[in-house]
């Protein structure tokens, strides 16, 4: 069984008594951690229960803190990757899309993160670099990573077009990769999609799915 996790919001102790109590194969968190403390101490006591990948959200850009408590735990980050968990591929990409940078439909403002950091000025670099609010936003380049790779399933913060506040680039990048289902965050009240192919989990909400075996 894999447990998807809607937007903690700084809330984990849900998510840390089910994963006690059920032991999944994998807990996939869908952004918005906004974590106080960092990620291996925030969940210590299930680390040797259960696989934890996460997503980024907008939100785990907002402080600084947010940010290093998250980020430095690279081993948990699903962005940009296909990871295997129960005999299902699963992609991970985290962030939203921002009119400064790309907000489809419309053509993207700068393909990369390097052509935005040069032309943003050095008075808005962070770290020497990409702004921190933009370190969630989607580039071109991130959905790039997916470029030759196939999954089951892409997990998201942001919506795909069926969503009121969804994108057509989300179905883009799921039809590429060949998935039969798209499970993401971000919109805290839960919409109800007509499809079974989509599936938005809400604020703090708990999805478990089960492998079906042939």
């Amino acid at each position: 069984m894999i447990l998807f996790c809607g937007d903690p919001h700084g809330k984990f102790d849900h998510i840390i008594q089910h994963v006690q109590q059920t032991k999944p194969a994998a807990v996939i968190i869908l952004g918005d951690l906004c974590l106080s403390q960092p990620f291996d101490q925030t969940f210590s006591s299930i680390l040797t229960l259960t696989d934890i990948w996460f997503i980024h959200g907008n939100h785990d850009t907002d402080e600084v803190r947010y940010y290093d408590n998250l980020f430095s735990c690279s081993d948990h980050n699903l962005h940009g990757r296909v990871i295997e968990v129960d005999g299902l591929k699963i992609a991970g990409l985290g962030g939203i899309f921002r009119k400064q940078i790309w907000y489809p439909p419309e053509l993207p403002k700068y393909s990369t993160k390097q052509e935005f950091i040069t032309k943003c000025g050095k008075g808005n670099h962070w770290r020497n670099g990409l702004p921190r609010k933009h370190r969630s936003s989607i580039f071109p380049e991130d959905i790039k990573l997916f470029d030759g790779l196939k999954a089951d399933i892409l997990v998201c913060h942001e919506a795909p077009q069926d969503h009121p506040y969804g994108f057509h680039a989300i179905d883009d990048l799921a039809n590429c990769l060949g998935v039969s289902k798209v499970i993401h965050g971000h919109h805290h009240d839960a919409f109800i999609y007509d499809s079974d192919r989509y599936q938005n989990v809400g604020l703090t909400s708990l999805l478990e799915l089960v492998p079906i075996i042939d």
